[in-house]
This record gives structure tokens, sequence and C-alpha cells, in this order.
């Protein structure tokens, strides 16, 4: 009897130390754990098939992936307290400072590949001021000064510099000054039978949040499923969500209902977007 006992008692604590630390590994008929990408880590069900997307869709779904059953790391090292909310964790690096939160992750993607293209012109997203931040003015040398938290200006201090690590250093900038708010205001709607790989669902304020479509799938019957990604804050590694469906992580867009939950965030009516 005191063996029994003291083995529920050890096999309690483990369950509650997997949840207060998240070391629970989620686990799904639609993950291969040595899929080392998006595109190779998430399986779509049976009779479905990946939809043809654009350059961008395919940039995304070449996402890497870390190891199966990753946590989440905060932008200072330190884990996430979660448990089964995740599916996988993106390969994409945080600075050390808290800037990288969940409307930064989505402008990271979308500057990662721009940049990869060498389409720069198009590295021009809005601060929340709803002042210009061109990237192609960044690398002739125009620095971002604020004044009083509302006067933003751009002045010559610096020499030319196409470096990746001067691109960087504009992203960091864009992060501290945009946020949701400015990227729901030069986002357009979609209606979600227009989903593509690369939207964003999101809602401006403070708090706002915003979560990315990831990949997408569907069936001879035209039936849709999709992944969610997400950054969040504090700053921390970019993870595709779990959905709690029996297609999970898969979400479907049949449930995409405005208001619309998920992860403990509700997006009213309008809050599926495109950026430009």
């Amino acid at each position: 009897m005191k063996i029994i006992l003291k083995s529920c008692i050890i096999a309690l604590l483990c369950i509650m130390l997997a949840g207060i630390a998240g070391c629970g590994t989620f686990e799904s008929d639609y993950i291969d754990p040595s899929g080392n990408t998006i595109a190779t880590r998430f399986i779509p069900p049976e009779g479905y098939t990946r939809t043809t997307t654009d350059d961008y869709g395919e940039y995304i779904r070449s996402i890497g992936v870390l190891e199966h059953g990753s946590r989440i790391l905060k932008y200072d090292g330190t884990a996430i307290m979660t448990k089964y909310d995740h599916a996988a964790v993106l390969d994409i690096d945080l600075d050390a400072r808290d800037l990288q939160q969940c409307a930064d992750s989505i402008l990271r993607v979308r500057c990662e590949y721009l940049w990869s293209i060498g389409d720069y012109d198009s590295i021009n997203y809005h601060l929340t001021s709803g002042d210009e931040f061109p990237y192609s003015m960044y690398r002739q040398g125009y620095r971002l000064f604020v004044e009083d938290g509302t006067k933003v200006a751009l002045e010559k201090t610096a020499e030319f510099d196409d470096s990746y690590e001067c691109f960087r250093d504009y992203l960091l900038r864009l992060f501290t000054y945009a946020g949701t708010i400015s990227i729901e205001s030069e986002s357009m709607v979609v209606e979600p039978e227009n989903m593509q790989i690369g939207d964003i669902l999101v809602f401006g304020g403070s708090p706002g949040h915003a979560m990315m479509i990831t990949d997408m799938c569907q069936n001879s019957e035209g039936d849709v499923l999709f992944l969610l990604s997400q950054g969040n804050t504090p700053a921390q590694q970019m993870h595709v969500l779990t959905s709690g469906t029996a297609f999970s992580p898969w979400f479907s867009l049949d449930d995409m209902v405005f208001p619309f939950t998920v992860g403990g965030f509700t997006f009213p009516e309008g809050s599926l977007r495109r950026l430009p």
C-alpha cells in the first residue's frame, strides 16, 4: 500500500512539475519529430494536400523549427511556463532585449523575406505614431530620432551600409516603435475564404495581439486547414500553436467565425489581414 501511495505521489509531482516548468511535449499524428522545417515537421491529415502558395508562403514553409519538444524561451534565455499550448518552436533568433514581441515577430518574418529577395524598398513600415520608417533610408545612413515619445525625425548621421548587421539594427528600431496598432492600420482586411500563408490575425491596442498563418492544406471537397504561429509578450521565440481539435495542431477554416478566440485572445470581425 505504501509503495502504491508513493508511486502515485511521484506521478502526481511529475505531472505538476511538467505543468509548471512547461516540459510537456505535444504529440500528434500530424507531427514528424524528425522534420526540421515547418513543411517537414507538420503533416497534412489524410486526404489533405498543401495549398499552392506564392514565394512568400514557400519562404514561411521553409522556416526552420527547433528540436521536437523544445520549450519556448524568452529574450533573456529563460523558459516560458507553458504546458501543451505549442506544437513547435521556430528557429528564429531573438535579441537580448524585450523587443521582438507578437507584432514584431510578424514584421521580422516579412522583412527578412523582403531582404532575402533584395526588395529593399518594400521594407517600409509605419511606426505607432503613423510615421513611415523606410529601410531604404536607413541603409543610406539616416537614423531615427524620437523626441518626447511623439516627434519623429530621420537624420543622416552614418555612412551607407547594406550589411545584414545594419538591417538587423533597423529591425530593432522598428520593433521599438511599431506594434499591433501600426500593423493593423497599414494592413488590408482579408475574407477567410481568401486567406493565404503569411496573412495575419491582429487587433491593435495596448495590449493588442497578432498571430500569423504559417501553413495551409486542403482536401478535394475544399475544406481548408491552417497552422497559426505567434510571438508574445514578453519577447519570446515564435511558436506554432496547438488547436485543440482532432487535427491539432491544424485549425479548420470552418471554425474561423468572428469573434474568433484562440490562445486566450479574441479577434473581432476584420482581424484577418494582409501586410504589404
